[in-house]
C-alpha cells in the first residue's frame, strides 16, 4: 500500500478563533516525491514561464494526494544567491482570499454579518449606494484600484510606508462605488474590507490574519507584516528602454517595496509550503467557518471568459480549481487547489513586468501536468476533470510574454 500521511496543523488560537484543526485526513497526501518524468515536465513549465517574463528566480510546489509532492527553487537573486524552495516571498493578491477568510471567520463568531453595510464602521463613506462587506470580498462594489496610480511612486520610493487610508483614497479617486454587483477586481475594496474588519473586531489586520488564517492552518512562516518584511526571494522588474521596449537583460530590484503598499489587498508574506497548505484548505473547506454560501453565487471573470472560469468569495474558480493569482511590483504569485481531489499548485516568479496572466498560465499548466500523474502503489488516481491541457496554454503564455521564449 502507498504510504499516506495526514497533514499536521499545529496551532495556538484565542478563545474566539476557529476550532482546532489537528489533522486533515481527506484527501490524504502520499508521502513521496513525484516521479522523475513528472518533475521534468513541471520544471520545463516553470523555466518556460521564467523565460517569458524575464524572471531570474522562481519557486514552485505541487502536491498530488494520490502520488506525491514536489517543491523546488529555480535560478538566482540579483545578488547571485541561489533561490531556495523555502524562501519567503510576497503572496500578492492571494492575500485577498485571506481577507475574505477573516470576514467569514468573524461572521461565524457573530462579530459581523457579511451583509452589513461598510458604513457601520467607516465614517464618511457614501451611504448610497449601499456597499456591503460581502460586496467588498466579492469585488462587486465598483470601487476603483489604486495600484495603477501609485505604481510609479512605488518604483521610485519603494521603502515608503503607506497608511491604509492613503491607499483607499487613491482607489476612491480612481472609481466611486456603484453597487451594481458587477465583478471588477479592486485592490481598494480589499483594503476597505480590512479597515472595516479591524474596527469591527478591535484587532489589527495582522492579528486577524494570524487568528483566522495562519494559526489554524499551521502557516508558521507566513504573516501580514507592516512596514518591512524579510524576503528570501528578491522581487524585480525589467526596465524599459528609451525606445519603449522591455530590456530582458536588466531589471530593478523592488524587494524593498513596503508590504504596507498592499495591506489586506496584497501585503501577506509566505512560503511555498505554507501557501500550498492554504490553497488546499481554501478549496476543500477545512475550517469551521468554511461554508458553501461563500462560493454560492459565482460571476463571470469577464464577458469573454469560458463558463467554467468564474469568481466569487475572493477567489477564482477554474473548473474544479479554486484559488487566486496576480502580481505586485517584483512578484507574480499563483495558488490553486482542486476542491474534489485536493491537488494543489503554487508558484511565484520574481519579475512583475509581464501581465499577471503569465503566472495564471503557469499555475494552470502545473495543475494539468499534475492531474495526469499515475497513482502510487496501492492508491487510486481520480479522473482528470480540468478543461485544458498544458499544450493548450502554451499559446496563452506566448501572448503575454515580454521576453523571448526559447
Amino acid at each position: 500500500m502507498g504510504v499516506v500521511v495526514a497533514i499536521a496543523l499545529g496551532l495556538t488560537l484565542s478563545a474566539c478563533a476557529p476550532g482546532r484543526v489537528d489533522a486533515v485526513a481527506a484527501p490524504p497526501q502520499v508521502e513521496a516525491e513525484l516521479g522523475d518524468d513528472t518533475q521534468a515536465q513541471l520544471t520545463a513549465a516553470v523555466e518556460r514561464a521564467m523565460a517569458a517574463t524575464g524572471s531570474g528566480g522562481a519557486i514552485a510546489g505541487v502536491w498530488v494526494p494520490w502520488a506525491g509532492q514536489w517543491v523546488s527553487g529555480f535560478g538566482a537573486n540579483p545578488d547571485g544567491s541561489a533561490v531556495a524552495a523555502d524562501d519567503a516571498f510576497k503572496a500578492g493578491p492571494v492575500t485577498r482570499a485571506m481577507t475574505c477568510d477573516v470576514l467569514y471567520g468573524l461572521a461565524a463568531d457573530g462579530v459581523v454579518d457579511v451583509a452589513d453595510p461598510v458604513t457601520n464602521w467607516i465614517v464618511g463613506f457614501p451611504a448610497t449606494p449601499v456597499v456591503t462587506l460581502e460586496q467588498l470580498c466579492d469585488s462587486t462594489s465598483g470601487l476603483g484600484s489604486y495600484q495603477p496610480k501609485l505604481q510609479g511612486r512605488w518604483e521610485t520610493n519603494p521603502s515608503r510606508t503607506w497608511a491604509p487610508h492613503e491607499l483607499l483614497a487613491y482607489g476612491l479617486a480612481a472609481g466611486a462605488p456603484t453597487g451594481d454587483g458587477t465583478y471588477a477586481n479592486s485592490d481598494a475594496g480589499y483594503v476597505m474590507l480590512g479597515i472595516a474588519l479591524e474596527r469591527a473586531s478591535g484587532s489589527t489586520a495582522a492579528e486577524l490574519f494570524e487568528r483566522y488564517v495562519f494559526g489554524p492552518l499551521g502557516m508558521t512562516a507566513s504573516s501580514l507584516p507592516g512596514a518591512t518584511a524579510e524576503l528570501g526571494l528578491h522581487g524585480t522588474q525589467s526596465v524599459i528602454t528609451p525606445e519603449g521596449a522591455v530590456d530582458c537583460a536588466n531589471a530593478v530590484d523592488l524587494t524593498s517595496l513596503s508590504p504596507s503598499a498592499g495591506f489586506t489587498a496584497s501585503g501577506a508574506v509566505t512560503t511555498a509550503d505554507d501557501l500550498g497548505r492554504y490553497a488546499r484548505a481554501l478549496a476543500t473547506g477545512l475550517r469551521s467557518f468554511d461554508g458553501e454560501e461563500r462560493f454560492a453565487a459565482p460571476l463571470p471573470v469577464d464577458g469573454g471568459a469560458p463558463t467554467w472560469y468564474t469568481v466569487d468569495g475572493g477567489a477564482y474558480h477554474a473548473g474544479t480549481l479554486v484559488g487566486q493569482y496576480g502580481s505586485v511590483p517584483g512578484y507574480q504569485t499563483v495558488a490553486f487547489a482542486d476542491r474534489d481531489t485536493g491537488l494543489t499548485v503554487v508558484a511565484v516568479l520574481n519579475n512583475s513586468r509581464a501581465s499577471a496572466e503569465a503566472i495564471r498560465v503557469l499555475g494552470w499548466q502545473l495543475a494539468a501536468i499534475a492531474s495526469k500523474v499515475p497513482a502510487a502503489e496501492g492508491e487510486t488516481a481520480p479522473p482528470s476533470g480540468l478543461p485544458w491541457t498544458p499544450e493548450q496554454l502554451d499559446g496563452d503564455l506566448a501572448a503575454v510574454a515580454t521576453c523571448p521564449i526559447p
